[in-house]
């Protein structure tokens, strides 16, 4: 039987992380994966392929739309060809898995392909082509996420669909619904709604995004609809049927009346839930709390103190780059050293066109815990980078302390917004005032000169381009 330091149980963001980071430390370590490809929900069938299919779909719109303003004239029609968009997409992804692989070798890293589950709190237990039993004086539990569902929806994965399956569709719908307002339903509708997909999206809160700040809810609601998206806001789904090769969706609205949506293909995107299936938490007395997520301290460690868990599979938000932090930190704090996390300055990002991105509290924080703060906020239009690339909507939004000017939120909707966002972690890590951003140089001309002149709006309602 194989010994080791650390056994990550998963090869998400989170697990490939820590296992390269224990091995950097000089722990041995062992990564067990249940698929036959690394990189976990985020490489295989989440934000990369969903990524390259934005990218593509972008390009076409592009061209169907723009390029004649930009000179570019193309005798004939633009067609697209799903499928080679879709193997493009393939591509992309057996490259990025391939590079998990080659990081695995660089480091060292033992690779079991199989289901690990708890023998006990030492011993895992790896179902593969063989079954195998390897020791682990340190485990990190990184089994991520699934797609949810709403209980009365049966999911047939051909016309009624994840997230997993929309990936690879093998004909454009005629008419998509989405289920679900949220990051994943609203970049997977704008892919097929960009390819000549009707979109309807519904969605139960009161606004698409509904945990990001409403500012940024009302932006891309305009923006959506613009493109003739049909946004069903306020609706309750109560029954999801399949006739032939038609969708019947049924809600009520918030008066309380049926309505009625027929499609071609429904997009069930509610969310996710942590996934521990097989993992026999029990029998290492790793505890799972009401929601099925494992239960861990501010160490991220669990109810067995020789066992953490990270990413998608603890609370918090469900992102791959918060599971990348939090598994350098158990690595970390398995070395005994003293990492830290903020979850304040984890950002979120929409990969809509126009992206969205934001850090911090929102304006309802802000207002429910009683916090005066200052405003300060620049529309996109006015750059100059905006109008020479024709990505006008959006805007930056900076929100300050009324008193002491640091920097507590940054919410942004706009060209590359999610690039952006990074600028505004760095200033929040080091607690930057709104001054302080208003006083660096920003290069001329970039879309970032609209968090300059947010942070100008905010300091002295000063902002020079507006």
């Amino acid at each position: 039987m194989n010994s080791y330091d650390v056994a990550v149980i998963g090869s998400g963001p989170g697990g490939y992380v820590a296992a390269i980071r224990c091995a950097q430390l000089g722990m041995k370590t062992a990564i067990v994966e249940k698929y036959s490809t690394l990189g976990g929900t985020c490489l295989n069938v989440g934000c990369i392929p969903s990524k390259a299919l934005l990218d593509s779909s972008h390009h076409y719109d592009d061209a169907v739309k723009h390029f004649e303003e930009h000179g570019i004239e193309i005798p004939g029609e633009v067609k697209v060809n799903l499928e080679k968009m879709i193997a493009r997409k393939q591509a992309v992804v057996d490259q990025t898995t391939g590079g998990i692989d080659f990081l695995m070798k660089k480091n060292n890293i033992d690779v079991y392909q199989g289901l690990g589950s708890f023998k006990d709190a030492t011993h895992i237990t790896i179902s593969g082509e063989e079954t195998t039993e390897i020791e682990a004086k340190n485990t990190i539990i990184a089994t991520g996420s699934k797609p949810s569902n709403l209980p009365f929806i049966e999911l047939d994965k051909e016309r009624i669909i994840t997230s997993t399956e929309a990936l690879k569709l093998k004909e454009i719908p005629k008419h998509l619904i989405v289920i679900g307002g949220g990051v994943i339903g609203l970049e997977l509708g704008q892919v097929y709604r960009r390819l000549g997909a009707e979109v309807t999206v519904v969605e139960f809160m009161d606004r698409i995004i509904p945990t990001m700040d409403a500012g940024l809810s009302k932006e891309l609601n305009k923006v959506f609809k613009k493109a003739k998206f049909k946004m069903q806001v306020s609706h309750k789904v109560k029954s999801v049927t399949r006739v032939g090769d038609e969708v019947i969706v049924k809600a009520d609205n918030k008066k309380g009346e049926e309505v009625e949506f027929k499609g071609d293909y429904c997009l069930v995107s509610v969310g996710r839930k942590p996934y521990t299936d097989g993992l026999n938490t029990e029998a290492a007395g790793v505890k799972l709390d009401d929601r099925g997520r494992v239960e861990v301290n501010g160490h991220l460690q669990t109810s067995a103190s020789n066992i953490y868990a990270i990413g998608d599979v603890v609370k918090g938000a469900m992102l791959a780059h918060k599971a990348e932090e939090e598994g350098v930190f158990v690595a970390e704090t398995i070395a005994g050293q003293k990492p830290h996390i903020d979850y304040n300055l984890i950002p979120g990002v929409v990969y809509t066109w126009p992206e969205v991105a934001a850090v911090g509290k929102t304006e309802e924080e802000l207002k429910e815990a009683g916090v005066e703060y200052k405003v300060g906020s620049f529309p996109m239009r006015a750059l100059g980078r905006s109008r020479a690339s024709m990505d006008l909507d959006g805007f930056v939004k900076i929100l300050a302390d009324k008193t002491t000017d640091e920097i507590l939120g940054v919410h942004m909707i706009g060209a590359r917004a999610a690039d952006m966002i990074a600028e505004a972690v760095v200033a929040m890590e080091y607690r930057a005032s709104a001054e302080d951003i208003s006083r660096m140089s920003h290069a001329h001309p970039t879309f970032t000169e609209a968090i300059k002149e947010a942070a100008l709006a905010a300091t002295e309602d000063r902002a020079l381009h507006i």
